[in-house]
């Protein structure tokens, strides 16, 4: 007897996980696939993520659980960069970069550059530059989610997306698909 209530326990547990969890298997996968940019290992770490997250999820207290487990599966990429000795240096804080014209650049990214170029030019941006435009402007996170998700100050959430966009924008304008045009 004792063994089927605690089956039924496992059984509702189970089913409250995939419930908070399997909805965001998906911007799971792209955050890893960008930041990993290799399918088969963003797949690994997808899963090793939510097997993590499933094994934790006891300790899970409710709240955002999108947030927790994209820090989960960030935490797994950056590990994983870390190990493989491919994490790039981050770039140097440049105040000049903060101008107002940010949302204006983005929306002439948008109409420039094509699906392609764009994710060739994404493909080419330090992980952590990579990371805050997937988070935000592909997956749609606020500012405050993001700095839970990476464990960082929402200033420099602010201050690390737009030097991506500025990086981002760089490559895309020094691509041959767009130079000609410039």
């Amino acid at each position: 007897m004792m063994e089927d209530s605690h089956g039924q326990g496992d059984e509702r547990q189970d089913r409250q996980f995939a419930e908070v969890f399997l909805p965001h298997l998906d911007a799971a996968y792209n955050l890893a696939r960008w930041l990993l940019r290799s399918d088969h290992d963003a797949e690994d770490c997808v899963q090793d993520a939510y097997l993590r997250a499933y094994k934790a999820f006891p300790r899970f207290r409710g709240g955002d659980g999108k947030a927790w487990f994209m820090t989960i599966v960030r935490n797994l990429c950056y590990t994983q960069l870390k190990k493989a000795q491919t994490h790039e240096s981050g770039e140097s804080f440049d105040e000049e970069i903060h101008g107002g014209a940010e949302a204006a650049q983005a929306e002439e990214l948008r109409r420039k550059a094509d699906a392609e170029t764009l994710q060739l030019s994404l493909g080419k941006l330090p992980p952590e530059f990579r990371e805050m435009i997937v988070l935000h402007d592909l997956e749609g996170h606020s500012y405050k989610e993001m700095a839970a998700i990476a464990a960082i100050p929402i200033g420099t959430v602010m201050s690390r997306l737009a030097r991506a966009r500025e990086k981002l924008r760089d490559e895309i304008l020094a691509s041959p698909e767009t130079s000609h045009g410039m």
